[in-house]
């Protein structure tokens, strides 16, 4: 039997309206500092989308660039996502 090591990644992107043309990638690593990236998201109530196939995509990129035209799709339909669980979470607490 063979034992599979899963090696933790993460990648932090963000996204300013006024002066960004695309989200940028702000952190990325594996191990200690993916545990480090996703820790501090958490702590500032920053969602976190698992999708190990976009962070392998996201990893070849550096950091403080835009994502290339070819991701907006996805990161669009995540950052819906995360839209509209900020007001689902806005309703509850109101």
């Amino acid at each position: 039997m063979s034992e599979q090591h899963y090696i933790k990644r993460a990648a932090a992107l963000q996204y300013d309206r006024s002066n960004d043309v695309a989200p940028k990638l702000t952190a990325k690593g594996n191990g200690a500092i993916a545990e480090t990236i996703i820790k501090k998201a958490k702590e500032n109530n920053i969602p976190i989308q698992e999708d190990p196939s976009l962070v392998e995509l996201l990893s070849k990129i550096n950091i403080n660039e835009q994502i290339p035209e070819e991701l907006y799709q996805v990161i669009a339909e995540i950052f819906a996502f995360i839209y509209q669980t900020d007001k689902l979470l806005e309703k509850t607490e109101n």
